[in-house]
């Protein structure tokens, strides 16, 4: 079953962040377990927790990794199948959400301390990042 964002939501209430959700779900769906996903993906949340490149994203371009990555040398057809994937994501995340950054996307920078406590008081990174993760995997769904 697809992620949606109340499933979304339950795992960031028990403290699983958004990269690990996106690339959780990828990766259950591609037959991998997701305990190993959620480790693999567990420094990636919040933008790396610096409120860059949105976890979400960073969970969705591991899962089009583990199913286009390339992994011999030389193979420049297999990064280019890679890369081509990549853009078709980002560019439809974009589109759907404006950034691909995390601090741009929920007007807070978890980096600094105050404002993450901000953030979670506001209550957005339990409306908005939900809808962000469900975004990511239904364009996944498309994709892997």
């Amino acid at each position: 079953m697809a992620m949606t964002e109340d499933k979304a939501r339950e795992c960031f209430m028990g403290g699983i962040d958004c990269s690990q959700v996106v690339f959780g779900d990828a990766a259950e769906r591609m037959g991998f377990d997701r305990e190993t996903a959620w480790k693999i993906a567990a420094c990636f949340g919040g933008g790396m927790f610096c409120g860059e490149r949105c976890g979400c994203v960073t969970g969705a371009l591991m899962a089009i990794g583990l199913k286009y990555g390339h992994c011999e040398l030389g193979d420049q057809e297999a990064k280019a199948e890679m890369m081509s994937v990549l853009k078709e994501f980002t560019d439809a995340f974009t589109e759907e959400h404006g950034s691909l950054i995390c601090k741009e996307l929920i007007k807070y920078d978890v980096s600094k301390p105050e404002e993450l406590q901000a953030a979670v008081e506001s209550g957005i990174m339990f409306e908005l990042c939900p809808k962000l993760a469900a975004t990511a995997c239904e364009i996944l769904e498309d994709l892997i």
